[in-house]
C-alpha cells in the first residue's frame, strides 16, 4: 500500500475520538445548530459500539492511519417497514471534492440493499449544499416533513429513494 491510499474500511474501537472529532468539526465549519442534530447525540462519542447490530453498519474513511470521515446505515427509529436511513456521513476538508464522498454514498446503498432494506431515508441540514447534491444525483426525493423520530429536529432537509 502506498503511502496515500485511502482505505475505506468499518469502523473499529478506536476510531470513535478521531471520527467524532470530524464530526464536531464540519459543524462547526458549515455553522450548523449543534442541539437537534447529531452534534449532540450520545453515539457521536461511541460510533463503534453504536452500529454492531446485523441491521446496520458504519464505515470510515482512512489515510496514513487517520481517520477522515464515515458514513452509516441504520433502521430508521421509531418507522414501519424496510427503511433505513443513512447517517452521520461527514468528512475532513483533506478528503472534500476528490470523490470520496460519493463512493462512501454509493458504499452506504449498497450496503443498505444488501441488509434488506427496500427504501433510504436521509436528513441533512441546508448548509451542507454539497451534499444534498450528491443526494439529488442518486434520485433521493426532498419531502415535505421529517419520517421516524431521529430526535434531529434542527435538520430541514429531509429526502428518501426507494431502493
Amino acid at each position: 500500500m502506498s503511502k496515500d491510499t485511502i482505505v475505506i474500511r468499518e469502523i473499529e474501537p478506536q476510531d470513535n475520538a478521531e471520527l467524532e472529532a470530524v464530526i464536531r468539526a464540519c459543524f462547526h465549519e458549515f455553522k450548523i445548530p449543534l442541539e437537534g442534530t447529531a452534534y449532540a447525540d450520545p453515539e457521536t462519542k461511541q460510533m463503534y459500539e453504536a452500529y454492531q447490530n446485523d441491521d446496520d453498519a458504519y464505515y470510515v474513511i482512512e489515510k496514513n492511519g487517520e481517520i477522515l470521515g464515515g458514513a452509516g446505515v441504520k433502521p430508521l427509529k421509531d418507522y414501519e417497514g424496510d427503511v433505513c436511513e443513512i447517517q452521520k456521513m461527514y468528512f475532513s476538508p483533506k478528503v472534500r471534492g476528490k470523490g470520496y464522498g460519493k463512493l462512501m454514498f454509493e458504499k452506504c446503498i449498497k450496503v443498505a440493499k444488501d441488509l434488506g432494506y427496500k427504501t433510504c431515508y436521509l436528513e441533512s441540514a441546508p448548509q451542507l449544499k454539497a451534499a444534498i447534491h450528491i443526494y439529488e444525483n442518486y434520485g433521493f426525493k426532498h419531502l415535505e416533513s421529517s419520517l421516524g423520530n431521529t430526535g434531529h429536529c434542527s435538520c430541514s432537509v429531509w429526502m428518501k429513494k426507494d431502493l
